[in-house]
Protein backbone atom coordinates (compact mmCIF):
# COMPACT_ATOMS: atom_id res chain seq x y z
CA UNK A 1 0.00 0.00 0.00
CA UNK A 2 1.04 3.46 -1.21
CA UNK A 3 2.06 5.22 2.48
CA UNK A 4 0.70 8.39 0.46
CA UNK A 5 -3.17 9.67 0.97
CA UNK A 6 -4.89 11.73 -1.53
CA UNK A 7 -6.08 15.06 -0.61
CA UNK A 8 -9.74 15.33 0.52
CA UNK A 9 -12.13 17.45 -1.53
CA UNK A 10 -11.92 19.76 1.59
CA UNK A 11 -7.30 19.70 1.84
CA UNK A 12 -7.49 20.38 -2.60
CA UNK A 13 -9.98 23.02 -2.15
CA UNK A 14 -7.57 24.51 0.41
CA UNK A 15 -4.62 24.79 -1.11
CA UNK A 16 -6.64 26.55 -4.35
CA UNK A 17 -6.11 30.15 -2.88
CA UNK A 18 -6.13 32.97 -4.96
CA UNK A 19 -2.41 34.19 -5.27
CA UNK A 20 -1.90 37.70 -6.66
CA UNK A 21 -1.36 38.21 -10.28
CA UNK A 22 1.79 39.87 -10.34
CA UNK A 23 3.30 39.46 -13.99
CA UNK A 24 6.64 41.57 -15.11
CA UNK A 25 6.30 43.80 -17.93
CA UNK A 26 9.16 42.72 -20.91
CA UNK A 27 11.62 45.01 -20.92
CA UNK A 28 11.54 47.81 -23.34
CA UNK A 29 13.67 47.92 -26.48
CA UNK A 30 16.24 50.55 -27.27
CA UNK A 31 14.71 53.92 -28.52
CA UNK A 32 16.76 54.20 -31.67
CA UNK A 33 14.73 53.44 -34.41
CA UNK A 34 16.59 51.13 -37.86
CA UNK A 35 15.86 53.13 -41.02
CA UNK A 36 13.72 50.40 -42.20
CA UNK A 37 12.60 47.35 -40.00
CA UNK A 38 12.06 43.66 -41.72
CA UNK A 39 8.44 42.75 -41.72
CA UNK A 40 7.16 40.38 -38.60
CA UNK A 41 7.97 36.73 -38.63
CA UNK A 42 4.12 35.04 -39.01
CA UNK A 43 3.47 33.37 -35.66
CA UNK A 44 3.71 29.61 -35.86
CA UNK A 45 0.77 27.75 -36.41
CA UNK A 46 -0.65 26.43 -33.22
CA UNK A 47 -2.75 22.47 -33.12
CA UNK A 48 -6.07 22.59 -34.51
CA UNK A 49 -8.58 21.97 -31.66
CA UNK A 50 -12.61 22.58 -32.18
CA UNK A 51 -13.64 25.21 -30.09
CA UNK A 52 -14.59 24.74 -26.63
CA UNK A 53 -18.06 25.47 -25.20
CA UNK A 54 -18.36 27.12 -22.03
CA UNK A 55 -19.80 24.64 -18.97
CA UNK A 56 -21.17 25.73 -15.52
CA UNK A 57 -17.59 24.83 -14.31
CA UNK A 58 -14.15 23.60 -15.24
CA UNK A 59 -14.84 19.99 -14.96
CA UNK A 60 -17.90 19.87 -17.33
CA UNK A 61 -16.63 22.15 -19.69
CA UNK A 62 -13.84 19.88 -19.94
CA UNK A 63 -15.78 16.85 -19.88
CA UNK A 64 -18.43 18.36 -22.85
CA UNK A 65 -15.72 19.28 -25.17
CA UNK A 66 -14.89 15.67 -25.22
CA UNK A 67 -10.64 16.73 -26.15
CA UNK A 68 -9.84 16.14 -22.27
CA UNK A 69 -10.70 12.59 -21.72
CA UNK A 70 -7.49 11.70 -20.39
CA UNK A 71 -7.68 14.47 -18.04
CA UNK A 72 -10.98 14.11 -16.86
CA UNK A 73 -9.76 10.46 -16.12
CA UNK A 74 -6.76 11.49 -14.18
CA UNK A 75 -9.17 14.20 -12.31
CA UNK A 76 -12.04 11.15 -11.35
CA UNK A 77 -8.95 8.81 -10.29
CA UNK A 78 -7.11 11.71 -8.24
CA UNK A 79 -10.91 12.96 -6.20
CA UNK A 80 -10.70 16.16 -7.48
CA UNK A 81 -13.79 16.34 -9.62
CA UNK A 82 -15.67 17.84 -6.35
CA UNK A 83 -12.69 20.58 -6.61
CA UNK A 84 -13.49 21.48 -9.91
CA UNK A 85 -16.95 21.65 -9.79
CA UNK A 86 -17.39 23.37 -6.39
CA UNK A 87 -14.92 26.11 -6.73
CA UNK A 88 -15.85 29.20 -8.67
CA UNK A 89 -13.29 31.73 -9.91
CA UNK A 90 -10.30 29.43 -10.66
CA UNK A 91 -8.52 28.94 -13.88
CA UNK A 92 -6.96 25.42 -15.01
CA UNK A 93 -4.41 25.59 -18.12
CA UNK A 94 -6.67 22.33 -19.64
CA UNK A 95 -3.33 19.64 -21.22
CA UNK A 96 -5.45 18.06 -24.49
CA UNK A 97 -5.67 14.61 -24.88
CA UNK A 98 -2.80 15.10 -27.67
CA UNK A 99 -0.63 16.44 -25.04
CA UNK A 100 -1.11 13.50 -22.82
CA UNK A 101 -0.51 10.74 -25.79
CA UNK A 102 2.67 12.66 -26.70
CA UNK A 103 4.15 11.50 -22.98
CA UNK A 104 5.74 8.46 -23.18
CA UNK A 105 3.63 5.50 -23.45
CA UNK A 106 4.87 3.90 -20.38
CA UNK A 107 4.93 6.46 -18.14
CA UNK A 108 1.46 7.62 -18.55
CA UNK A 109 0.45 3.98 -18.11
CA UNK A 110 2.64 4.20 -14.66
CA UNK A 111 1.07 7.75 -13.50
CA UNK A 112 -2.30 6.20 -13.73
CA UNK A 113 -1.89 3.09 -11.44
CA UNK A 114 -2.87 3.31 -7.62
CA UNK A 115 0.78 3.18 -6.18
CA UNK A 116 1.31 6.77 -8.34
CA UNK A 117 -2.02 8.44 -7.99
CA UNK A 118 -0.98 10.81 -5.20
CA UNK A 119 1.84 11.91 -7.98
CA UNK A 120 -0.86 12.26 -10.18
CA UNK A 121 -2.35 14.57 -8.56
CA UNK A 122 -0.08 16.52 -7.53
CA UNK A 123 0.34 16.98 -11.75
CA UNK A 124 -3.38 17.89 -11.97
CA UNK A 125 -3.33 19.93 -9.19
CA UNK A 126 0.15 22.01 -10.62
CA UNK A 127 -1.83 23.13 -13.74
CA UNK A 128 -4.86 24.93 -11.35
CA UNK A 129 -4.60 28.55 -9.96
CA UNK A 130 -6.83 29.88 -7.80
CA UNK A 131 -7.98 32.72 -9.64
CA UNK A 132 -8.97 33.65 -13.14
CA UNK A 133 -6.35 34.11 -15.57
CA UNK A 134 -7.39 35.14 -18.69
CA UNK A 135 -5.25 35.83 -21.74
CA UNK A 136 -5.58 40.08 -20.87
CA UNK A 137 -3.49 38.93 -17.88
CA UNK A 138 -1.06 37.27 -20.06
CA UNK A 139 -0.23 39.19 -22.93
CA UNK A 140 2.55 41.43 -23.06
CA UNK A 141 3.93 39.79 -19.27
CA UNK A 142 5.94 37.65 -18.24
CA UNK A 143 6.47 36.23 -14.83
CA UNK A 144 5.18 33.60 -12.03
CA UNK A 145 1.87 32.53 -10.53
CA UNK A 146 1.30 30.47 -7.94
CA UNK A 147 -0.57 27.35 -8.43
CA UNK A 148 -2.80 24.82 -6.37
CA UNK A 149 0.19 22.46 -6.03
CA UNK A 150 2.36 24.52 -4.43
CA UNK A 151 4.97 25.69 -7.04
CA UNK A 152 4.66 28.35 -9.88
CA UNK A 153 4.15 28.16 -13.47
CA UNK A 154 5.48 30.94 -15.93
CA UNK A 155 3.47 32.76 -17.81
CA UNK A 156 4.73 34.70 -20.83
CA UNK A 157 2.67 36.64 -23.16
CA UNK A 158 5.77 38.38 -24.55
CA UNK A 159 5.05 36.74 -27.89
CA UNK A 160 2.36 36.46 -30.39
CA UNK A 161 1.71 32.65 -28.88
CA UNK A 162 1.28 32.60 -24.72
CA UNK A 163 2.42 30.23 -23.19
CA UNK A 164 2.68 28.45 -19.58
CA UNK A 165 6.14 26.71 -18.89
CA UNK A 166 7.03 24.78 -22.30
CA UNK A 167 3.16 24.89 -23.22
CA UNK A 168 1.94 26.35 -25.79
CA UNK A 169 -1.55 28.15 -25.00
CA UNK A 170 -3.85 26.89 -28.05
CA UNK A 171 -7.15 28.23 -27.04
CA UNK A 172 -7.84 30.73 -24.21
CA UNK A 173 -10.39 32.23 -22.48
CA UNK A 174 -12.89 29.76 -22.13
CA UNK A 175 -15.17 31.10 -19.44
CA UNK A 176 -17.03 29.03 -17.30
CA UNK A 177 -20.62 30.19 -15.82
CA UNK A 178 -19.61 29.76 -12.04
CA UNK A 179 -16.49 32.45 -13.31
CA UNK A 180 -14.00 29.97 -13.68
CA UNK A 181 -11.31 29.61 -17.17
CA UNK A 182 -9.88 27.06 -18.96
CA UNK A 183 -6.90 27.48 -21.39
CA UNK A 184 -6.21 24.65 -23.44
CA UNK A 185 -2.37 23.78 -23.69
CA UNK A 186 -0.69 21.76 -25.90
CA UNK A 187 1.57 20.03 -23.15
CA UNK A 188 1.48 18.38 -19.81
CA UNK A 189 2.87 20.12 -17.01
CA UNK A 190 4.59 18.67 -14.11
CA UNK A 191 5.85 20.20 -10.98
CA UNK A 192 10.05 20.29 -11.26
CA UNK A 193 10.03 18.03 -7.84
CA UNK A 194 8.03 15.66 -9.33
CA UNK A 195 9.45 11.40 -8.92
CA UNK A 196 8.26 12.20 -12.77
CA UNK A 197 10.14 15.45 -13.47
CA UNK A 198 12.72 13.62 -15.85
CA UNK A 199 11.04 11.07 -17.34
CA UNK A 200 8.05 13.51 -18.64
CA UNK A 201 10.45 15.88 -19.46
CA UNK A 202 10.37 16.50 -23.22
CA UNK A 203 12.62 14.80 -25.21
CA UNK A 204 15.39 17.61 -26.77
CA UNK A 205 14.96 18.23 -30.65
CA UNK A 206 17.20 16.13 -32.79
CA UNK A 207 20.76 17.20 -33.66
CA UNK A 208 21.42 18.47 -36.76
CA UNK A 209 24.11 16.24 -38.49
CA UNK A 210 26.83 17.94 -40.09
CA UNK A 211 27.47 17.49 -43.48
CA UNK A 212 29.87 15.08 -45.00
CA UNK A 213 33.27 16.57 -45.54
CA UNK A 214 34.53 16.50 -49.27
CA UNK A 215 37.70 16.88 -50.83
CA UNK A 216 40.33 14.15 -51.41
CA UNK A 217 43.21 12.87 -48.27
Amino acid sequence: MSPYRLLTTAAAAAMIVCPAIALADPPSPPAAAAPSAPPPAAAPALPSIPRIAAGPDLYETAKASGQFTILIKAIDATNLKSTLTGMANITMFAPTDAAFNALPPDQLAKLMTQDNLPALQRIILYHLVGAPVDSSKIKGAKGPIQTAEGSPIQLDGSNSVLMVNNADIIQADVHSTNGSILNAIDRVLVPPDSPFASALRPAPAPATSAPAASGTQ
